[in-house]
């Protein structure tokens, strides 16, 4: 399952050099266009989908997810964002790890992705998540910075 835990670590890398690019870091919490929610929250929101779904409910290491403050969270640090991610890489790289591709079948513990997936389903659900907001990142960094 090593190819699983490096492309979530590829891309939270991906998302970590997202951020740098930006030419002020204030823009983390700026909103712009129709985007309706922060680069800064997004990338919280990310690293709170992870470490819940990945380390709650499959390594089952008693994470508690806060999502309304992923959304309502405003101007943390830049550094404490890039320690967010960092910590998220963490905590999730040994877990994955110890998947086998029997795991991959196992029905998720929780019906919080709707009944019958398996941890290969949602995890691929989650990846796609992350792809969605990295993207939605990438277009507001682009807005304001090109």
């Amino acid at each position: 399952m090593n190819a699983i835990k490096n492309e979530f670590v590829i891309y939270l890398n991906k998302l970590k050099d997202e951020l740098f690019k930006y030419n002020d870091k204030a823009d983390l919490w700026k909103l712009t266009g129709t985007i309706n929610n922060t680069p800064g929250n997004l990338a919280i929101h990310v690293c709170g989908n992870l470490k819940y779904n990945i380390g709650t409910m499959i390594g089952g290491n008693g994470y508690i997810r806060k999502r309304d403050y992923e959304f309502t969270v405003k101007e943390l640090l830049w550094d404490d964002v890039i320690a967010e991610i960092d910590s998220t890489i963490e905590m999730i790289e040994p877990i994955l790890d110890k998947l086998t591709h029997e795991d991959m079948s196992k029905l998720f513990p929780e019906n919080i992705h709707e009944p019958g997936h398996t941890y290969a389903t949602v995890l691929a659900k989650i990846a796609h998540h992350f792809g969605y907001h990295l993207g939605q990142i990438n277009y507001h960094r682009r807005l304001l910075t090109e």
